[in-house]
């Protein structure tokens, strides 16, 4: 199915411990860029939030937003730093001496000088932490992919119709082909008579059709058509594909644009120029429109 690149999803966890919020925003972009942004003490998890996203989301911008509330008692843990206590005691004694004063006697004492004694959190078991935020990254992931399909499927039908409006322009390009020839026959065979006729000259019938022969040939666009049109199958094959297709569509999109291109150039005729001219605007929104897709 197609999938559009942008869209938005939200994922939560939530158990009497902890409250996992994830949110994931997505835009255009040519590669699979992933940016998070998440509590310090979650950064161990980083690597695997990005495989777990990736495995999903394969092309596009991809901001990933992870927050985290925890619910009662923290475990914490009270360190006691004792060469710094002991060194604090010694510089204490030794102050008292040259002082003459009395030496601290109280461990109190020691213990309110700074970094004797520090409160540390004990780290969270990281392999639970990962079991219950990636309850949360797969809600987000697939609120976000039902988005994207939901526009991809829009950006589809879009797609399809212009790509039959394409397919009727080239049809009446081929059509439009032969009669090119004649017209040209027409006006040569006329411009050599009024030539000839003060002269009382009859036209050589030879000379003018190796001339439109000639013609012919430099106008030919027939191998520019089979291949346009074999694009655009190909085009339509594609779009219905269900891998992601976003990068195959712009090189086709190029190709077609090329043989476009290359038509008006040769074709040389004003009526043939006019459906070029909307063949070409038809395939820029065709290309604006593939940025979105995977």
């Amino acid at each position: 199915m197609l999938k559009s690149m942008t869209g938005f999803g939200r994922g939560e966890f939530l158990d009497k411990h902890y409250r996992f919020v994830a949110e994931i925003k997505a835009v255009n972009h040519r590669y699979n860029e992933i940016s998070i942004r998440m509590p310090k003490n979650l950064a161990s998890l980083e690597d695997k939030i990005r495989r777990k996203v990736s495995e999903t989301l394969v092309r596009g911008r991809i901001d990933i937003f992870i927050s985290l509330d925890e619910f009662g008692e923290k475990n914490r843990v009270l360190r006691v730093d004792k060469e710094l206590a002991m060194a604090y005691h010694k510089a204490l004694r030794d102050l008292a001496q040259l002082l003459a004063m009395d030496p601290p006697d109280s461990v109190y004492d020691i213990t309110k000088y700074p970094d004797v004694l520090k409160v540390e959190e004990v780290d969270e078991d990281t392999a639970l932490l990962w079991e219950k935020l990636a309850q949360a990254l797969d809600v987000a992931v697939a609120n976000l992919t039902t988005m994207r399909q939901n526009e991809g499927e829009h950006i589809q039908q879009d797609l399809l119709q212009r790509v039959e409006k394409l397919n009727s322009l080239v049809h009446a390009i081929d059509q439009r082909a032969p009669q090119i020839i004649t017209d040209y026959y027409d006006k040569i065979l006329t411009k050599v008579k009024e030539l000839l006729d003060s002269a009382g000259t009859a036209p050589d019938e030879t000379r003018i059709m190796q001339e439109v022969a000639i013609y012919a040939d430099r106008v030919n666009f027939t191998e520019e058509v089979v291949r346009l049109k074999s694009h655009l199958n190909q085009f339509r094959v594609t779009l219905l594909s269900d891998e992601p297709v976003g990068r195959k569509l712009d090189f086709i999109v190029q190709e077609m644009n090329r043989e476009t291109n290359t038509i008006g150039s040769k074709a040389n005729d004003y009526t043939v120029s006019n459906m070029v001219v909307e063949m070409k605007s038809e395939i820029e929104k065709v290309r604006e429109q593939i940025q979105n897709i995977e």
